[in-house]
């Protein structure tokens, strides 16, 4: 019997009924809002503030990764299937996928081999209309703006110029990466240039991920900033009496949703921005709901430490009074044969001196979470293209810095695979847990924060502004938002704003090309290069590779 056989005979087998995953967390019947047999919501009562003061986060991030990813959600499934194999009761706590890269690059997002959630092909597709409920309610906003643009009585003045709002749908398309609407005659509105951007970019989805209860998220939808009025004023969608209209859309999406591993442990999976445009963590609210109901929460954010992570520390733990107990970089000898120069067709061949050039890579990233006053433990993602001599050297290189670095075989093992890693994970949280603590202040000028991040994480010697960054940094100031907290949009194949440069660059400078704002989400977003919040499709999309059969059988999804 071939190994994928085995695999797939683990996805068929009969999941427990989400009623006995819910039992394993002390959640009541009641308290479950049933999705079918093997999905439901959580209500936010569930949350408890004390309990989470007591129970213990851990964050899986990564290297700066290659194209294809690292496996940071495959490696966080696996590290929880691997706790409660040694006796802790722990949840994984993810993002949703988004249908771009399902159909795109990356395929599903659902982790992998004997690491995943399921039922896996729901939660890579529509799973509860999370994504669906967020795209409905930007895009309702969007339809507000160009009405009230159109109307007589009520009209706010708008100057169509200024709207910064785009529509969104879940898609890589870059067709509609700039359009222009409102065309047809006067019955179907003003003529203006618009655009859209993916789902997983819309301030929406950052609201959503960064909300603490539902009045909350009312507030913060009021306070999307939309544009100004010809007169120059600012105008925001409680100007349009939108936040109620947009919170009932959202007002299922609010909730977090539990599934289950194929070890049967429990999973929350429920946001999910992307880490390169926007915060790329999964909700504050599933992050509390998981530490309210289990001892160990583990959760990763998006792309390499330098982009997710640092989100998370400095955003997302900073706002919602997080204290991360450890932070899993993830590491794989083909990511550290790719930053010492490997090319792509090289990746999977062994070569200990591309291996211990590319380490200066891992290095930074291991030296920017002590920042944070937190210890990590690095988890060699196994490959079969691995050599014992890349693997033992990059151990070896750990132990040199005082860190422990494990091999995590959860894709070909689950559990059993990743009880050392869990081992590791929980030396750390017991004996050397010290307390979080931010790298900047929110309080602090814009772009003193926004050069904390360039220099400190990424290794920039300095930051230039082209001329409308600096246009936008007087916006900023004049509309009063300083104390924003700084959600930068940087290539997640560099600790640089260019590409290109692999490794551990060095006496480079970052160049932020404009600001945006996302006064709802309380973050500003500084743009170093150029930056797709419209992804298009590769020539050879994921979705050519998947079948479904006339029982309804999905294959190539994962």
């Amino acid at each position: 019997m071939s190994f994928k056989s085995d695999i797939e005979i683990a996805q068929e087998k009969q999941l427990l009924h989400i009623k006995e995953i819910a039992k394993k967390l002390s959640i009541k019947e009641d308290d479950l809002e049933m999705y079918g047999k093997y999905k439901a919501k959580l209500p936010l009562h569930l949350i408890d503030e004390e309990k989470i003061k007591n129970n213990n986060l851990v964050l899986v991030t990564a290297l700066t990764p290659t194209p294809a990813g690292e496996g940071k959600t495959t490696v966080s499934i696996g590290l929880t299937e691997g706790l409660n194999k040694i006796g802790k009761q722990a949840t994984v706590v993810l993002r949703e996928p988004s249908l771009g890269p399902v159909f795109g690059i990356k395929g599903g997002a659902a982790g992998g081999g004997f690491s995943q959630v399921v039922p896996m092909e729901d939660i890579n597709l529509h799973f509860t209309g999370d994504f669906n409920a967020i795209e409905k309610a930007n895009n309702l906003l969007s339809a507000l703006i160009d009405n009230n643009l159109q109307s007589k009585e009520n009209n706010l003045n708008i100057d169509p110029r200024t709207i910064l709002w785009k529509r969104v749908i879940d898609m890589n398309d870059r067709a509609l990466r700039d359009i222009t609407i409102g065309l047809g005659g006067t019955a179907n509105g003003i003529p203006r240039q618009d655009g859209f951007n993916i789902t997983p970019a819309s301030e929406v989805m950052a609201i959503l991920c960064m909300t603490t209860d539902f009045e909350n998220l009312k507030k913060r939808l009021g306070d999307i900033f939309i544009g100004f009025t010809f007169d120059k004023k600012p105008v925001f969608a409680r100007d349009l009496k939108a936040e109620n209209a947009m919170a009932i859309l959202l007002k299922d999406a609010i909730k977090p949703n539990l599934v289950q591993t194929l070890e049967e442990n429990p999973a929350i999976i429920h946001g999910g921005p992307f880490a390169n445009i926007a915060q790329g963590t999964n909700t504050l609210i599933a992050t509390k709901m998981g530490l309210s109901l289990s001892n160990y929460v583990v959760t990763e954010a998006g792309f390499g430490a330098d982009l997710g992570a640092e989100k998370f520390l400095n955003i997302k733990s900073a706002f919602g009074d997080l204290n991360p107990k450890c932070v899993v970089l993830v590491a794989t000898i083909r990511a550290l044969r790719h930053h010492g120069g490997a090319q792509k067709e090289a990746y999977n061949t062994p070569d200990l001196e591309k291996v211990k050039t590319g380490f200066s890579n891992l290095e930074k990233h291991i030296e920017n979470i002590r920042k944070f006053n937190i210890e990590p433990v690095v988890a060699i993602n196994s490959f079969v293209s691995d050599s014992d001599k890349e693997v033992n050297f990059v151990i070896e290189k750990c132990a040199s810095l005082g860190v422990q670095a494990v091999l995590s075989k959860g894709w070909a093992n689950g559990g059993e695979g990743t009880k050392d890693l869990a081992t590791a994970v929980v030396d750390v949280v017991e004996n050397k847990a010290t307390e979080f603590k931010p790298l900047y202040n929110w309080r602090s000028p814009v772009k003193d924060k926004i050069e904390t991040i360039a220099k400190e994480i990424y290794g920039a010697t300095s930051v230039e502004y082209d001329n409308k960054a600096k246009l936008n940094l007087r916006r900023i100031d004049r509309l009063g938002f300083n104390d924003f907290a700084i959600c930068m949009a940087k290539t997640q194949k560099s600790f640089s704003d260019n590409a290109k440069l692999i490794g551990r660059p060095e006496n480079f400078v970052v160049t932020v090309r404009e600001i945006e704002i996302a006064a709802g989400a309380q973050f500003i977003i500084p743009i170093l290069g150029k930056m797709m919040r419209m992804p298009g499709l590769p020539s050879k999309p994921a979705s050519e590779g998947m079948t479904i059969d006339n029982n309804g059988v999905i294959s190539g999804l994962s």
